[in-house]
């Protein structure tokens, strides 16, 4: 079983100090296939786990079927994971305090927590709430004694925050500062994919940013030259499996048959969760 893991928060922190490229899982078996594939650290994508649960992304799941797949993913591993927790699942402060106890209770080492509002009229959370609520999620781990990475993350470029490039950046930066002095050990810039403006925004933090990589975009490598700490994949792993998936099905319904390269044998599968993880 599971349980609080700050050892493995340590661990997690000193990677991202080298340039941490993460990838995300879903569920259990996904997690254990990207440590088997020799990832030192894995991330969780919400929208990811969302979708496999067979509801939406944007915090529709309910709290305790979020948290019991993420104990289900913790299990299946031995290295850090850091969990998105969204918006922290709860309204108020206290309620985040509540939704991160609980993740790193289960073994969490690092977690996101966005600011976004899910309102179309009101598409960011006003900065000053979110920094409420960062500040009582660092309170929370400080009080479990778990040094967790914790990753603030802001939807100013996926939101199309202001009328201008520079308005967006600029907001981008008062919000990450904020961010920072609340407890955040990094800004999470997902939407920012351009090597000069990642750059620029990295100098006028004065703080670690981490970015999501784009499928088409610069590769993870420029990214974490330009200046990222962390470049994860997002949900971009999960819909290359399931589009591989339905290829993959219409093609035996035509053909009668399946090409399956790379496919992992049953039996080695059928190993990870016989015995204990390695």
């Amino acid at each position: 079983m599971t349980q609080i893991q700050p050892q493995h928060a340590h661990l997690l922190r000193a990677l991202h100090e080298r340039g941490l490229i993460l990838p995300c899982a879903w569920d259990a078996v996904s997690a254990r296939a990207l440590q088997q594939a020799g990832s030192p650290a894995i991330g969780t994508s919400s929208a990811a786990v969302a979708f496999a649960l067979g509801f939406p992304d944007g915090q529709v799941a309910p709290r305790d079927t979020l948290l019991a797949a993420l104990e289900r993913t913790l299990n299946a591993v031995t290295v850090p994971v850091t969990a998105d927790l969204e918006g922290g699942y709860a309204d108020t402060p206290q309620g985040v305090a509540d939704t991160v106890r609980a993740a790193l209770s289960l073994g969490a080492a690092g977690l996101n927590l966005e600011d976004a509002s899910g309102q179309p009229d009101r598409p960011l959370l006003p900065a000053d709430e979110q920094v409420d609520r960062l500040r009582a999620a660092r309170a929370a781990a400080d009080a479990l004694g778990v040094p967790a990475c914790l990753n603030a993350r802001t939807d100013t470029y996926l939101s199309g925050y202001g009328d201008t490039d520079a308005d967006r950046l600029d907001e981008t930066v008062r919000r990450g500062r904020a961010y920072l002095r609340a407890g955040a050990d990094s800004v999470f810039v997902p939407g920012l994919t351009d090597p000069p403006t990642l750059r620029t925004l990295r100098d006028r933090l004065g703080g670690p940013l981490a970015v999501m990589y784009a499928p088409g975009g610069p590769d993870a490598h420029i990214l974490l030259r330009a200046g990222a700490s962390r470049v994860s994949t997002g949900p971009s792993l999960f819909l290359a499996a399931l589009g591989h998936a339905a290829t993959l099905s219409a093609q035996f319904r035509e053909r009668g048959t399946l090409d399956t390269p790379g496919a992992l044998p049953f039996g080695t599968v059928q190993g990870w969760f016989s015995r204990s993880p390695a």
